[in-house]
């Protein structure tokens, strides 16, 4: 019988370790917290602003970050906070929003200021234990902010100033705050700032490393999968490959990886796939391409797209877990969502994050599907699921593949999609990609693609008039895939490209490059 996806586990729930809680308030920086926490080898969580203290006992966590946010503490509905989680047993870091929280709360007062801080200052540190330990007298740092601290709470006093206003605070013992962001680039000693709170003030060992997480999560696989059979949706991108050699390791031949061709790959991709992945798991290619077409023939709405293609994906592993009864029961779907997917898809776990895009393995998933989801790598970034996948032997070409959307070229064809459009973004893709292996610069991007447009040109070839497709070229640099900025490829490199494409690719007489970041941008167009 068939009812909702449930997620049978995530990254290593419930194993007992030390764990950072960063509460979420909204601000485009949480996910940069998080990732700056674990860059410093300390496991941390992203925890919706209404959690409670025995919830964050539960999961072992020894201090809190308090993030920022885009609202002021006396807007109607402001998150606020658990008051006792700032009676000082726990470590607590605020920042921006988070500062002028733990003011509001303790007693001091918070005033709008009339007009945004949005830019470098120099902050002036006159007390260094603690939060500051190691730093110089004055250092730069990110402001981003409306209100400020007037008057601090009873029990704490300025650690740090600015010409304006009060960039730090600290109660003498455990309690911390900051006007700033130390978890941006734009703050250089911030990652400092950061580890002195893990290191000095919680505590914490510095535990969380590749090796841990693989045998924490081996073991919580064997434990919550028990002697049931799965299946993994492999894609032959990195996040997949990952994760069915995580789950082949806790379960070994119980696994069934199903390798499902939409008709939205790259060129020659399912060969890859099967060619590389074929000897080293047990492997079932399909091809539903004639189906996935069917259903999106006509469809221009990124969502609808993704929405169509996230049942269909379901719906075709429910049949091959039928199918595959022959080695033993299977309703468990094993993917690999990562955590840039479950937050641009508003996770359930944030309540005050906007969703940017449904992603087809979380937002996209039906309502109804007969097997449950196992996700071990949900709370893992890019970068640390490529350590993990170092530490388990996969290869580097396979480790260092770009990524590609779970929707393939769907959602890089705009508007509505057909087999010669496919045909026509897989030339020129592949071109592209082709150049760049040539000229060494593969690895120097984090991503590369290109995008059939719908907007078509005039043009001139052979003294004749063309009027054919534009295709824009895409590129970014990015550490997390949570911010991105475009890629400052050689102009040779682009005319080259361009050249090829133009005179390789029929229906195409004109090519762009896309030089938007991440914000404002996506770095999909759909």
């Amino acid at each position: 019988m068939k009812s909702a996806p449930r997620s049978v586990t995530g990254a290593t729930a419930g194993v007992s370790r030390q764990c950072i809680a960063i509460i979420d308030y909204g601000s485009q920086y949480t996910q940069l917290i998080a990732r700056r926490v674990r860059e410093s080898r300390v496991y941390c969580e992203i925890f919706p602003h209404d959690v409670t203290r025995a919830q964050l006992d539960a999961e072992g966590v020894v201090g809190l970050i308090l993030s920022g946010g885009p609202s002021s503490v006396y807007d109607e509905g402001a998150p606020g906070i658990a008051a006792d989680l700032l009676d000082g047993r726990l470590p607590v870091l605020g920042v921006c929003y988070g500062m002028h929280l733990m003011t509001h709360v303790l007693g001091g007062e918070v005033v709008a200021e009339g007009r945004r801080e949005y830019g470098p200052a120099v902050v002036e540190i006159t007390d260094h234990s603690g939060l500051f330990e190691g730093l110089g007298a004055e250092e730069r740092a990110w402001m981003s902010h409306g209100d400020s601290v007037r008057t601090l709470p009873p029990g704490f006093h300025p650690i740090a100033t600015t010409s304006r206003l009060v960039a730090a605070m600290s109660d003498g013992r455990n309690r911390y705050a900051v006007q700033f962001h130390p978890e941006v680039m734009h703050t250089p000693r911030g990652a400092e700032v950061l580890r002195n709170f893990l290191y000095r003030v919680c505590g914490c060992t510095g535990d969380w490393t590749s090796a841990a997480f693989v045998e924490e999560a081996v073991a919580e696989l064997r434990a919550t999968i028990g002697d049931r059979h799965a299946l993994c949706a492999l894609s032959g991108g990195v996040d997949s490959a990952v994760a069915a050699a995580l789950v082949s390791r806790a379960i070994g031949d119980r696994l069934t990886c199903v390798f499902i061709d939409t008709g939205m790959l790259r060129k020659d991709e399912g060969k890859q796939v099967i060619a590389t992945f074929g000897p080293r798991l047990r492997l079932v290619a399909v091809d539903a391409s004639e189906r996935f077409l069917g259903k999106l023939e006509g469809v221009t709405d990124p969502e609808r797209k993704r929405m169509i293609i996230g049942e269909e994906f379901v719906r075709c592993f429910e049949e091959e877990a039928t199918r595959s009864s022959a080695f033993g029961a299977v309703d468990l779907l094993v993917q690999g969502t990562i955590y840039p997917d479950v937050i641009e898809s508003r996770s359930k776990d944030s309540k005050t994050s906007a969703r940017i895009k449904t992603h087809h393995n979380v937002g996209g998933l039906p309502e109804i599907m007969s097997l449950a989801v196992v996700e071990p790598l949900r709370r893992l970034f890019k970068d640390e699921v490529r350590r993990v996948g170092a530490e388990l032997g996969i290869p580097e070409d396979i480790l260092w593949r770009h990524p590609f959307p779970g929707p393939g070229l769907a959602v890089r064809v705009i508007g509505a999609i057909d087999r010669a459009s496919l045909d026509t973004l897989r030339e020129a893709d592949a071109i592209f990609l082709e150049e760049l292996r040539a000229a060494d610069l593969y690895r120097q991007v984090a991503q590369a693609f290109a995008v059939l447009t719908p907007v078509r040109s005039v043009g001139v070839m052979g003294d004749f008039r063309t009027y054919g497709s534009l295709v824009a070229l895409r590129a970014v640099t990015t550490e997390d895939f949570m911010t991105a900025d475009w890629a400052r490829l050689p102009h040779e490199l682009l005319e080259r490209v361009s050249a090829r494409i133009v005179n390789e690719v029929p229906a195409v007489n004109r090519v762009v490059y896309d030089i938007t970041s991440k914000p404002p941008g996506t770095i999909e167009w759909e």
